[in-house]
Formats: C-alpha cells, sequence, structure tokens
C-alpha cells in the first residue's frame, strides 16, 4: 500500500469513538501530547503502534492506512449477500459473507460487483436431479479465461476453480434458490439467480 496513516484520520476516528487525546493515549502507553503530535501533523505514530492503535480506534490496520472504514451491513452473515474479491497480481479468490477490507500483493481489493451476463459470458443452467450442472461458453486460454463458477444459496457457497484449457463447466450441489456466479479474469464477475 502506498498510504500511511495521516493526522486527521487518526483525529477522526478517535472522535467517532468518543474517546479524548488522554484516553486513547493511556490505552497506547503513550502520552497525550504525542496523540497531539499526530493528530496536528508533527508526528506519526511507529509502526510498532499501528496495530495496538487500530484495535483502540476498533478497524483494521489496512483500514486506518487508508483512512476509509468499512461497515459490513451483513451482520447475520448472509450467504446470499456474499461479496467476491479477486487479486489482479496472482489470481487468489477471496469469498466473504459481507464487504471486508482485504489485500493481497500489496494491493488493497475492491469487492466484484456483479454484471449481467452479455452474449461472451452467458451461464447456462441445466437442473439435473439434486444438482445444477452450469455451463459458460468462453474461450479458456491463459491470457483470457473464466477463472472460478461458484453456487450461493442460503446455507452454503461453493466455488470451483478453473483453468485455461479445461471446459468452463461444474456441478453444484443447490437446495432452493440461489445464485450463480462466472468471473472472467478480464471482464469481471457476472451472476444468474436460480
Amino acid at each position: 500500500m502506498n498510504h500511511y496513516v495521516t493526522g486527521s484520520t487518526i483525529r477522526d476516528l478517535r472522535e467517532k469513538k468518543k474517546l479524548t487525546q488522554r484516553q486513547l493515549a493511556q490505552q497506547l502507553c503513550v502520552s497525550d501530547k504525542t496523540i497531539s503530535k499526530w493528530e496536528t501533523n508533527r508526528g506519526l505514530p511507529d509502526l510498532s503502534l499501528l496495530e495496538p492503535l487500530a484495535a483502540a480506534l476498533n478497524i483494521s490496520v489496512a483500514e486506518l492506512l487508508s483512512g476509509e472504514c468499512v461497515a459490513n451491513a451483513n451482520r447475520s452473515g448472509n450467504l446470499l449477500r456474499s461479496k467476491f474479491y479477486v487479486c489482479p497480481v496472482c489470481g487468489n479468490v477471496i469469498w466473504s459473507t459481507g464487504e471486508g477490507v482485504f489485500s493481497c500483493c500489496g494491493i488493497q481489493l475492491p469487492p466484484l460487483e456483479t454484471e449481467e451476463p452479455d452474449a461472451e459470458h452467458q451461464i447456462h443452467a441445466q437442473r439435473m436431479e439434486n444438482e445444477w450442472f452450469v455451463t459458460v461458453d468462453h474461450p479458456m486460454t491463459k491470457s483470457h479465461c473464466i477463472s472460478f463458477l461458484a453456487a450461493v444459496s442460503g446455507d452454503r457457497i461453493q466455488i470451483v476453480r478453473l483453468y485455461p484449457e479445461q471446459n468452463a463447466e461444474t456441478r453444484f450441489s443447490l437446495r432452493g434458490h440461489g445464485s450463480l456466479f462466472a468471473y472472467c479474469n478480464h471482464h469481471g464477475l457476472f451472476g444468474l439467480r436460480v
């Protein structure tokens, strides 16, 4: 990340927590003058204090560094509100039951936005007994492919990682209603309600 915590971020977060400079200083075992210096940009917290500072402000270190708090509105863990994150460098796939702050290869990852499938990314789903047979007619080359297929229902999530030169297809055991997803490494995430 190319950010470091700023004084205004520390002040804003401290005030949101309704903490005085003295109260925050006591939690971190520093003086209230130190907190004042941070907040007026006459000094910065030492790296060793970033984790305790984030904990005292009840946020992650990544949120502290970026200055952006992420509030997960999905408190009940509803799987149908799941979010996917993909690292553009290494291709790691991260799944969460709600919005969060994730980073990989030094990059903070934004949640993928679901697009309506177009002709090139049409998700085909055929019901076969207790399963859905899911296919996507898409090129599967090393530079352009469907990286994963996923099925999300109220009680489970299934992700199948795909690799170039294999077919973009799989079977999912899906009870009830849910959504199917296909992620193209060039065009993003596409979804289909089933």
